[in-house]
């Protein structure tokens, strides 16, 4: 089980954990939210999961482009 748990932590682009360092909760709360919200929506919580995980995408691959002005 634990496995599992790593294999979909890391395949699943941070977003739960990037948004629960930013509000101050614990990053398995945010998940469990997620997944109430997703129900009682009928899904539409992913398209907004989704948005976030290409925004820290693009801000990662920005900040790994940037040289510093001294090279």
């Amino acid at each position: 089980m634990a496995y599992f748990k790593n294999l979909m932590e890391r395949s699943a682009f941070g977003v739960c954990s990037y948004l629960g360092e930013k509000i101050g909760v614990a990053s398995a709360r945010v998940r469990m939210y997620f997944i109430y919200l997703s129900f009682a929506t009928l899904g539409s919580p992913v398209i907004f999961y989704l948005f976030i995980a290409f925004w820290l995408n693009v801000r990662n691959y920005i900040k790994q482009r940037r040289s510093p002005i001294w090279n």
